[in-house]
């Protein structure tokens, strides 16, 4: 069954500072949390560099059957397969004749 993974897809609001402000951080602790059945993820490229600090970056592509979307955006997170995966970068929207044909999000782990 090629589409069927289940994801989790997970967006913080900001935190907001004690005079009541929007900060830039994130807030993981009070995230909102929606479940995405039907999906594809398969494994995307992968890089290590070495040196003072090791690191160790994995890559998945997450991909949806014909006519859905998925509405993650560069800031959220992704839960799958006991992983917490970072969005890396904006969803790809594949049209055909202006309509969805399918939608792409590469994710992302850094280690290290």
């Amino acid at each position: 069954m090629l589409f069927g993974e289940t994801v989790t897809l997970v967006r913080a609001p900001f935190k907001v500072d004690k005079y009541g402000n929007t900060t830039s951080e994130r807030d993981w602790a009070a995230a909102a949390r929606t479940t995405y059945p039907g999906l594809m993820v398969q494994p995307d490229a992968s890089s290590e560099a070495t040196g003072d600090r090791p690191t160790v970056i994995t890559g998945w592509r997450l991909i949806t059957p014909k006519g859905r979307d998925f509405p993650a955006l560069a800031t959220d997170r992704v839960e799958w397969d006991g992983l917490t995966l970072a969005v890396d970068g904006e969803v790809g929207r594949f049209r055909i004749r202006g309509y969805l044909h399918h939608a792409e999000a590469r994710l992302k782990r850094v280690s290290g």
